[in-house]
């Protein structure tokens, strides 16, 4: 008995220094971490698809239930493409790139792109807010910039010297 509690500790020890090492955290510790890019290392218990395409990675024990489960990985149907199969990764031990976002009372990280996997980044996706009224055909910009308009006001930079 005190010969497998060792074997646990030390067990624990290793994966928690090889992670620290890789300078990934756990799923645990990513409320720690909002609005933060990190690598996340995680087990995958299951992969979850709704009806409107919507994948999750589960990476909470089947022993705990869902009002304790804090932490999720989301891949959007639009992200499908890019990301890829993810049944491939039920029962494995994953190191993911992203940031940790709130979401409701949990965090969750998005998942957009495979190389994600492999310590790439996360697919840039525009503000939808900033792009109204944008038409590249009329010239303008994607955003009123009042410092870029004709004023009475002089700034530093535009000075005549």
């Amino acid at each position: 008995m005190r010969r497998a509690a060792w074997i646990i500790a030390i067990a624990l020890m290793t994966s928690s220094a090889w992670s620290s090492e890789r300078g990934c955290i756990t799923p645990e510790l990513a409320v720690k971490h909002v609005n933060k890019d990190v690598c996340l290392m995680a087990h995958v218990y299951d992969v979850i698809e709704l009806a409107d395409g919507t994948r999750f990675l589960d990476l909470c024990s089947p022993l705990t239930t869902d009002a304790e489960c804090r932490f999720t990985v989301v891949s959007l149907k639009s992200d499908r493409n890019d990301v890829g199969d993810l049944e491939q990764y039920r029962g494995l031990d994953i190191q993911l790139r992203g940031t940790i976002r709130p979401f409701n009372a949990r965090t969750e990280m998005v998942l957009s792109r495979e190389r994600q996997f492999h310590g790439g980044s996360e697919k840039f996706h525009p503000n939808p807010a900033l792009l109204k009224g944008y038409s590249a055909e009329d010239h303008n910009t994607a955003f009123a910039d009042r410092a870029a308009s004709s004023s009475r006001h002089s700034s530093s930079f535009s000075q005549r010297h």
